[in-house]
């Protein structure tokens, strides 16, 4: 026995370094020799990891999407901030104009409701654009920051700021950039929204889907229901005004709210309403796939959100299912549709060709200008007011920030539906190209894909 010791241990993988620092299995070959004939020794290899790979840290949190995927970087007084989108479709018309109408939008410095930090937001596109089309491989954007004032940040420095990120961050990673709140501050919204303008014109190209989103709620400023037609409402009308909201009348009452809190120092919340007409039908998947389920995260990962709600929403809850359900008719066309729509577009986590709708609520801006109780990094008891340029209401700015998490949701599950589901040819007795738009009719103007 010691004889088959001798030739076992001779074998390579027993000679390898064990994780305990030793070598071989963990016994010698000597450890065999007290085995009785004839018995049979049983040996069960494991492999362990490599101890650079133990070390192996991923940086989790930074990216979205499974198909269309986009990594945002950068912090708020850093060098610039932007992402990369791997996964965009080739040869789809692509430039700097695209992404910069939409981060216009959310810019700061736009009104006296907007934080006044001025900063352009001029974006630059380095990679995956060729003679003004995509190639297909990762488009990288990068919009610098200009007009940082890292010292408005001295005092937080020390101290935390009331329902902001900045203890949480210290508790996590034991230290953080306190500039601008550094990676919790809203610029880094910057890059989901120029990656939203692709995400947009490639769902408008392909399927003519309308995506809009409008302030419905700021404070107690109630936009009643019905006040808005989901199916006629126009950009040109969000856009007519600072705050965002297309009537008019209740578009004043919400900058005067803002106003009110603004010369104050304090800060206000409220809700934006966001749309999608035009979606096609089979979008989403059942059970933990849900497009809601999709639509949720996308929204609640955006700053200072709350809660989010599709179709009747909470208020589904005071119904009985003979008042909630939508019923089904065909139309002129010959297309199942519903008579109502309270489940917001959406059932059974797929999209049926309804539009889709949904309320996001946000809430007040945490950094303001009111002395309030904290407590220091060294857990002595302080007053803090706190310094530098921050919005009084983030709901104007928020819209474009609304519809681009919406839009990288829809085109992630539109690529999906494509791989899926229209691998091989669809039943036309019940489905729908995703690039039929449900009401037959495609809204793409020949010049917006020009023939390669």
């Amino acid at each position: 026995m010691a004889a088959a010791g001798a030739s076992i241990s001779s074998q390579p993988f027993l000679k390898g370094r064990r994780s305990d620092g030793g070598f071989g299995l963990g016994f010698s070959p000597s450890d065999l020799g007290g085995l009785s004939s004839p018995a049979v020794v049983q040996i069960c290899l494991r492999r362990l990891p490599h101890p650079s790979r133990r070390l192996e840290v991923k940086a989790v949190g930074n990216v979205f999407g499974n198909y269309f995927k986009v990594a945002t970087y950068g912090e708020s007084h850093g060098g610039g901030v932007g992402c990369t989108i791997s996964g965009c479709p080739p040869r789809l018309p692509l430039c700097e104009a695209d992404m910069q109408a939409e981060l216009d939008r959310r810019r700061p410095g736009q009104s006296r409701i907007t934080t006044p930090r001025k900063e352009t937001d001029t974006c630059k596109i380095l990679s995956g654009i060729s003679e003004g089309m995509t190639t297909g491989t990762p488009i990288h954007v990068f919009v610098p920051n200009t007009d940082q004032r890292s010292h408005d940040y001295s005092e937080m420095s020390i101290a935390y700021r009331p329902s902001h990120a900045d203890a949480t961050y210290d508790f996590k990673y034991g230290i953080r950039s306190v500039q601008g709140g550094g990676r919790s501050s809203a610029r880094e919204t910057i890059g989901r929204v120029a990656a939203g303008a692709v995400a947009k014109k490639i769902l408008r190209i392909k399927s003519g889907v309308e995506i809009l989103a409008y302030v419905s709620q700021v404070h107690k400023v109630v936009l009643p229901d019905g006040v808005i037609d989901y199916d006629s409402v126009t950009a040109d009308q969000i856009e007519s005004n600072i705050v965002r909201c297309p009537d008019p009348e209740y578009a004043q009452k919400m900058i005067d709210a803002i106003d009110a809190v603004r010369v104050k120092g304090d800060s206000v919340g409220g809700v934006v309403t966001c749309i999608a007409r035009n979606v096609p039908r089979g979008l989403g998947s059942p059970v933990f796939d849900k497009l809601e389920a999709e639509f949720a995260k996308a929204m609640m990962s955006l700053p200072a959100t709350r809660g989010v709600e599709f179709g009747s929403g909470f208020s589904g809850a005071l119904m009985m299912g003979s008042q909630h359900n939508d019923e089904f008719y065909t139309d002129e066309n010959g297309v199942i549709r519903t008579r109502t729509n309270r489940s917001g577009g959406i059932q059974g986590g797929i999209s049926n060709g309804e539009t889709i709708y949904m309320r996001v609520c946000f809430k007040p801006t945490s950094t303001i200008g009111k002395k309030q109780n904290t407590v220091t990094r060294n857990r002595e008891e302080t007053e803090l007011l706190a310094r530098g340029r921050h919005d009084p209401c983030v709901l104007p700015r928020a819209v474009p920030m609304v519809e681009a998490m919406a839009a990288l949701v829809l085109v992630d599950q539109l690529m999906a539906q494509i791989a899926q589901c229209e691998l091989f040819p669809i039943n036309l007795d019940l489905q729908r190209s995703v690039g039929e738009p449900i009401n037959g009719s495609v809204k793409v103007p020949s010049e917006s894909y020009p023939s390669v």
